[in-house]
């Protein structure tokens, strides 16, 4: 599977690189990690030069996300509050998200960056709960260079093995994602009736 992802890899290069990260920090579920990883192992192989894979990778991905912050702030809290199916529950991401942003909006920037389904959606959410630009492009660009860098060299260093363990730890991953989003669902629902317990008190 990923000797095929090489091929196209090498052939497209820095470009594709850029595009895929950006469109996957966006909020489109695109395989910018995986893009990432390939061209780290291309670099291994002198095809392709690890600091250029570095740099275009975090700047797709500081890009992708402040273009996923302004949609997020212009058109999300609209399309969330529009009348129709599931709106208390649409509703429900402002009325916790806000709150959730204050408090924890520069961890969950940086965090966000190494979860799966939080890579694809912390940007627009930040727009969407108001966090401040400023702070959302400093911790944005500190978690995007510090993801992008990791994800590279561990790639690189791994060279030729990095096939094997990619293919081995697939399912794995996917596991991983799944039991990282339902500790992080567990948490937010844990401070949410520990905020309700406090606002009772009161």
């Amino acid at each position: 599977m990923l000797a095929s992802l090489l091929s196209v890899a090498r052939d497209v290069g820095y470009p594709v690189l850029f595009a895929l990260v950006a469109i996957e920090t966006m909020g489109i579920p695109v395989p910018g990690e995986t893009a990432i990883f390939t061209a780290g192992i291309l670099a291994s192989r002198d095809e392709l030069q690890i600091e250029l894979v570095i740099a275009v990778a975090a700047a797709g991905a500081i890009i992708g996300d402040n273009i996923g912050f302004a949609i997020g702030r212009r058109y999300g809290r609209r399309l969330l509050l529009v009348p129709g199916p599931l709106e208390r529950h649409r509703r429900r991401v402002i009325e916790v998200g806000e709150p959730f942003f204050d408090r924890h909006g520069p961890k969950a920037v940086f965090l966000g960056r190494w979860i799966t389904g939080l890579r694809i959606t912390s940007a627009w959410l930040a727009g969407v709960n108001r966090m401040s630009w400023p702070t959302f492009l400093f911790w944005n660009a500190l978690g995007g260079f510090f993801w992008a860098t990791a994800v590279a060299l561990v790639a690189y260093y791994l060279g030729r093995g990095a096939e094997r363990v990619f293919n081995a730890a697939g399912l794995g991953g996917a596991g991983v994602v799944v039991v990282g989003g339902l500790l992080l669902w567990l948490i937010v629902r844990r401070r949410e009736r520990a905020g309700d317990g406090r606002r009772r008190v009161e």
